[in-house]
């Protein structure tokens, strides 16, 4: 008796193929330096095989402005500029990366870009807490300021 042969499958590697738009890291950029952004929501053109800027916060805009530029049913990678005083009353900041990927996004998505991130957080240089969020409570104030000291 032949055993039939071995079934092959194979999922495209879209970290290899990713590209980063300078506008990213330019941003990026801005708001560590210069702290002309309060937040930036990156997106994946699958078509271009590509990160690019989606929004940028402004700096007076809040927490839930924020909350509120991340699609419901679509991934995307953030960065938030969160400002805390710490217990010893000194005021701070601490760079978040978001990568979010809610239960309902396609799976397709979620593989793209959880085979990207990596890659995308390294083109962000200054990144200094990253979070996993599947749904809005994963990355609630309270999480941010847990996570900030």
């Amino acid at each position: 008796m032949m055993t039939p042969p071995p079934i092959r499958v194979e999922i495209a590697n879209a970290a290899s193929g990713m590209d980063v738009h300078d506008d990213c890291k330019l941003k990026f950029l801005e708001l560590k330096a210069k702290r002309t952004h309060r937040f930036i929501v990156f997106r994946i053109e699958e078509k271009q095989k590509q990160v690019v800027v989606e929004k940028l916060g402004e700096p007076a805009e809040s927490y839930e402005d924020f909350a509120a530029s991340l699609p419901a049913d679509e991934c995307r990678y953030a960065v938030y500029d969160f400002d805390f005083v710490t217990v010893e009353n000194c005021q701070k900041s601490r760079i978040f990366f978001i990568a979010w990927s809610p239960d309902t996004a396609r799976v397709r998505s979620k593989m793209i870009y959880a085979s990207s991130k990596d890659r995308f957080k390294r083109e962000l240089d200054g990144i200094q807490v990253e979070l996993q969020a599947t749904d809005p409570t994963e990355m609630g104030l309270d999480v941010f300021k847990s996570r900030a000291n």
